[in-house]
């Protein structure tokens, strides 16, 4: 199945996607827009993309022709250590199985600060194979709009993140978690200072990137309140605790994304909430009661919220609570997929899928992907990558009993040839340190396996917690965020690429420690 081949095309360890798989290419770390490029010069070059789909649907095809010309997978294998006729092969795989194929982005979409242009890279390949709205590829999806419940207008903030970092970042359109922790450390010059931070579910000690940074800005804060199910390390900085009662307790508002069918599905409580834990929505409406601010909250509590919405679509909170989603047909007759020379146009400046990029040319950005090398890691030293475990939910939930009786603790993924070099054995304690002299506070055992490549190590992010309130957690595992104290931030949208960091081993015990 060609989707399977392909999700597992840019995987640095062997995963359980990258085992289902025909090709597993471990490329080198930093080196996928090489690779990009390098299919895209075969895909021309051989005639092997969707010629019709090309002509009608995208803009600058010559411009890339022109701009990819020289990136043979002979250029690229020196780079990215993907051998030329592998390159090939694949290319040829994708373009006979299209439409019928994706190079899916993934999840996680900040790596190495080069990000945009190597996830431009990803769009663009598929644009040539003519992936986007074809059956096989990727369709239209379509979601049920839920109505809001009556309110006011709510006010316009007169000041945001961008006030921080102005003439930056145009073409962002979300907030910088990064940025906004950046604009609460008073700096001369910068006119924006946040004084108080509201942090809802989130461990930012260990989500955010640099964490002496993200210290700095909580000691630079007036009041920080964190609303959360369960103690972390956040919680120990928090001025002001709320603790919400965790999803089994609550109601939560009407869920409806995107999808082959419209569909809403309603989460509800299973058992009432213990202690003196609360659902968001009433903390919202409490505290807006002592605001003043009750012409915001006109309802009795979420239950007549919900009906109110789920009633606007034909439904109600009794049948919702009876079959949990609904699905409903696609507003007139939407087709998923293209027809076959439909007119169409994209949200871009030209209405086209643009290979040549007139929105980043407009910014003064490249308009189309260019590689550029990313720093290589000193002698004895190992890329340091990082991922989740499904049964984990980032570093929230490794003191849940029920959880760490499936994992309990993190391991550090060590090629057979470096665990070697350093004689080491899986199940053996090693503490590691960063290239900035950091060391993780607690050891981390070894894992031997041929499923990482010799220049990289890897381990699952969310354990090595300090606080020793949390007693089914604490010291057990390293912790990435820790040690991830370079960050690369991408020009153009401001995310941060945090997998520039390189670790390496001390089997005793070392003097220095973490940073918590």
């Amino acid at each position: 199945m060609i989707r399977a081949q392909l999700l597992s095309l840019l995987i640095r360890v062997f995963s359980t996607a990258a085992g289902k798989s025909k090709y597993w290419l471990p490329i080198k770390p930093a080196t996928d827009i090489a690779l990009l490029l390098a299919w895209m010069n075969v895909l021309i070059t051989e005639g092997w993309y969707d010629k019709e789909y090309v002509e009608q649907y995208t803009y600058g095809f010559e411009q890339l022709k022109k701009h990819v010309k020289t990136f043979t997978p002979e250029w690229a294998y020196g780079i990215t250590t993907i051998k030329p006729d592998v390159i090939r092969k694949t290319a040829r795989e994708m373009f006979n199985a299209a439409p019928a194929v994706i190079v899916h982005p993934g999840r996680h979409v900040t790596w190495y600060g080069d990000d945009t242009q190597r996830l431009r890279s990803v769009a663009i390949l598929n644009a040539l194979l003519g992936s986007w709205g074809r059956r096989g590829g990727f369709y239209i999806g379509e979601d049920k709009g839920i109505p809001d419940f009556p309110h006011p207008e709510y006010p316009k903030p007169t000041r945001d993140w961008r006030d921080a970092f102005p003439g930056k970042y145009q073409l962002a359109d979300l907030a910088l978690a990064n940025g906004i922790c950046d604009a609460t450390i008073p700096a001369a010059g910068r006119d924006c200072s946040f004084k108080g931070w509201i942090v809802n579910g989130t461990n930012l000690i260990f989500t955010l990137p640099d964490m002496r940074n993200t210290l700095k800005a909580i000691e630079s804060l007036d009041l920080m309140v964190v609303i959360d199910t369960m103690p972390m390390e956040i919680t120990g900085y928090a001025d002001v605790v709320l603790p919400e009662c965790t999803y089994l307790e609550r109601y939560d508002m009407v869920r409806t994304s995107k999808h082959r069918e419209p569909t809403i599905a309603l989460r509800a409580p299973a058992v009432e909430p213990k202690y003196d834990s609360k659902p968001g929505w009433w903390m919202a409406k409490e505290l807006g009661h002592k605001l003043g601010l009750d012409e915001y909250f006109k309802y009795k509590d979420i239950k007549e919220v919900l009906d109110w919405q789920l009633k606007k679509v034909g439904s109600s909170l009794d049948e919702m609570k009876r079959i949990g989603v609904k699905k409903f047909d696609r507003e007139d007759g939407g087709h998923l997929y293209f027809d076959k020379g439909e007119d169409l146009e994209f949200f871009t400046n030209t209405g086209k899928i643009e290979l040549y990029s007139t929105a980043l040319e407009a910014e003064g950005f490249d308009p189309m992907p260019k590689y550029t090398a990313h720093p290589e890691p000193p002698e004895g030293y190992y890329r340091l990558n990082y991922g989740r475990a499904p049964m984990h939910t980032f570093s929230r939930t490794a003191n849940n009993p029920n959880l760490t009786d499936l994992m309990d603790e993190n391991v550090v993924w060590v090629n057979p040839k470096v665990a070697k070099v350093w004689d080491l054995k899986t199940g053996q304690e090693v503490w590691l340190e960063n290239q900035d002299g950091i060391v993780s506070t607690f050891p981390i055992k070894v894992r031997v396996t041929e499923r990482i490549r010799w220049d990289s190590v890897y381990m699952v992010h969310g354990f090595g917690h300090k606080n020793e309130k949390l007693s089914r957690a604490h010291g057990k595992g390293a912790s990435d965020s820790e040690l991830i104290t370079n960050v690369m931030v991408d020009p153009i949208m401001g995310g941060t690429g945090m997998r520039g960091n390189f670790v390496t081993f001390h089997v005793d015990k070392p003097e220095k420690g973490g940073l918590l």
